[in-house]
């Protein structure tokens, strides 16, 4: 019977052999800011839990007391080799975000960033932006858990380019006099 019980317990840990938790925090200087997150998964299939800690605060996995109060954050995966979005998640308890999904082998990319600024399809076509300014009021820091992966590391942030109303105005204008023309063209 204590076989048994070993070969169990083996069987149990020895799929998480080379798995870890990684913990990352920083702050935003921009509304409109989006933080990048990369990180490999060694085993065929692994439970991978992507999870913030920036609006209600808390112990992240590496023990740290992270203070309450930051922004509403959003986080979003993607596939590291293609872009291709897999899935986002805007709020758990507390505004903070929870993301779990069985990975397979390979390598990815999170990001963090502000409500509202959800993907808009895979990673090179941006997020659609925030409508919130000065962080709705809140603190700019955020704090990311990346569990149960191979390795983990910081990966560029950037601003994600918003269009102004005059670009807007100006593309209907451009469009209003293609028009235009083209119908004095026909007569």
């Amino acid at each position: 019977m204590k076989t048994f019980g070993a070969i169990i317990a083996i069987s149990l840990t020895a799929g998480s052999a080379n798995a870890a938790d990684f913990s990352f925090a920083g702050g935003f200087n921009h509304e409109n800011e989006v933080q990048e997150f990369n990180f490999t998964v060694a085993e065929a299939a692994a439970d991978v839990t992507l999870r913030t800690w920036s609006y209600a605060g808390g112990t992240n996995a590496q023990g740290t007391v992270i203070e309450r109060g930051g922004f509403d954050p959003i986080v979003s995966l993607f596939d590291g080799s293609t872009g291709a979005l897999i899935g986002f998640n805007d709020d758990h308890l507390g505004l903070d975000s929870f993301l779990m999904r069985n990975l397979s082998t390979g390598s990815y990319t999170a990001t963090v960033t502000q409500f509202s600024s959800f993907p808009v399809g895979a990673l090179a076509d941006g997020f659609d932006g925030s409508t919130r300014t000065n962080f709705a009021g809140l603190d700019s820091h955020w704090a990311l858990d990346v569990l149960n992966v191979e390795s983990a590391s910081l990966g560029t942030s950037y601003i994600n380019p918003i269009p102004e109303p005059e670009t807007y105005a100006l593309l209907l204008a451009g469009l209003g006099l293609i028009g235009f023309m083209t119908r004095f063209r026909r007569v």
